[in-house]
């Protein structure tokens, strides 16, 4: 063989063993309901996971400990872990679970030891549902009764989703991922350069305020102008679509009124409603508020949130017809009779949710006795609250006193300056 043919051979042999060198699959992780790329925060980052960011945001990890995020996915042991008493579905035990998706706040569903979400039930799994458990009302019902369910929910509830790569010996699994629940890199990205570098700030960190990073899982389908409903009720985390149909208020970012890292709900860790609001309505609306104050609804301790944001959103059961469990962010009222809640599209046969809350929703889950038409006549008698108030949207600080971006435009400038003269 000819020296030609050597180099040739060699470089075959060098090529083969690079590529064979390789991971078998690049790994691409995702977000979100739209499987958003992940922006990785730093070129090599790689998933750490939440005990590691503890070591210098104690009190930021101990906010998240008792918020439902954490809890998105667990093991039947960390589930009654929190909820000791949250059975499992009949005709299963305890070590036929692989996970329970859920169970912090509203309501349970199970995966079999195979992947699948666990749709048949009973004896013999001859039962087709009866596999959902809502917590408030300690019922089973069904969910996708007696249908073949992969489990495809991980890019929104745990942290450093994939689709490259399965999950070995669970073909039920639709992908993979670094660690269950949402932990703190679900949102900042990959750490580990971030933790090797001792967390100097500003460092391999993504920091995003925007309210569109909370979007990506805060949001169902693949529209931003449609609220998808069933049964006269929103469909469950459609936050971000509702806000962005709120008028004047999706100008904020959520981070102005939210604690990101701090639970909202009464949940199976935390019994207080609302820990996580850092803002309330007064802040703002300061006018409003003192007019709303000395009225009657006022004075009988109706607050703002019980006709701006009322339970109109449904994630597990509604307590009556027009009250569900979860709060809209729609925030504006229509005070016309004729006005609807939600609708049929005619082009996809589907119901959406129109961006207002209606008369029924915000009146009637109180005055159970009285009909549309009735809140319709007296609404313009109870109080007159729409003032128009310059309001100035709060600025949001980075967070830990980390410099945002604008730092570096005079930095820029000076640095310019410095080389013109120079010259």
């Amino acid at each position: 063989m000819n020296k030609g043919a050597n180099k040739k051979a060699l470089g075959v042999i060098i090529i083969t063993l690079f590529f064979l060198s390789l991971p078998a699959v690049a790994e691409t992780y995702v977000i979100g309901e739209q499987r958003t790329p992940v922006t990785m925060p730093a070129e090599g980052a790689s998933y750490v996971g939440a005990g590691e960011c503890r070591v210098c945001h104690v009190e930021i990890h101990n906010n998240w400990t008792i918020s439902g995020h954490k809890y998105m996915l667990m093991t039947p042991d960390e589930a009654l872990e929190i909820r000791p008493d949250l059975p499992v579905p009949e005709g299963y035990t305890e070590e036929d679970i692989l996970y329970v998706i859920g169970g912090w706040g509203w309501k349970a569903r199970y995966m079999d030891e195979q992947g699948y979400i666990i749709t048949e039930t009973g004896e013999n799994l001859s039962v087709n549902g009866s596999n959902q458990y809502n917590i408030e009302t300690g019922e089973w019902v069904d969910y996708h009764p007696g249908e073949v369910v992969e489990y495809d929910c991980q890019r929104c509830h745990t942290t450093g989703a994939s689709y490259d790569s399965v999950t070995e010996g669970k073909p039920g699994i639709n992908g993979s991922w670094e660690f269950p629940g949402i932990q703190c890199e679900a949102c900042h990205g990959a750490g580990s350069v971030h933790v090797a570098e001792k967390g100097v700030r500003g460092v391999a960190i993504n920091v995003d305020r925007n309210a569109s990073l909370c979007g990506q899982c805060h949001q169902r389908g693949d529209r931003e102008d449609q609220i998808p409903a069933s049964g006269g009720f929103i469909r469950h985390q459609e936050q971000y679509q509702e806000f962005l149909a709120s008028g004047k208020m999706s100008k904020l970012d959520c981070v102005v009124c939210h604690d990101p890292h701090s639970p909202v709900h009464a949940g199976a860790t935390n019994p207080v409603e609302g820990e996580g609001i850092k803002r309330d309505c007064s802040d703002c609306h300061v006018e409003a508020a003192e007019i709303y104050n000395q009225s009657s609804m006022g004075t009988a301790g109706v607050e703002c949130v019980d006709c701006h944001m009322p339970k109109v959103v449904k994630t597990a059961v509604n307590t009556s017809q027009y009250e569900a469990d979860l709060r809209t962010h729609l925030f504006r009222i229509n005070t016309s009779a004729d006005a609807e809640f939600t609708y049929i599209d005619p082009e996809d046969g589907n119901e959406y949710a129109n961006p207002h809350i209606t008369l029924e929703y915000a009146c009637l889950q109180c005055h159970e006795s009285r009909d549309k038409a009735w809140a319709a006549e007296v609404t313009p008698l109870v109080i007159n609250h729409s003032v128009e108030e310059e309001i100035e949207i709060p600025e949001t600080p980075d967070a830990e006193g980390i410099p945002g971006p604008g730092i570096f435009i005079p930095l820029e400038v000076l640095i310019i300056a410095y080389l013109l003269r120079r010259k």
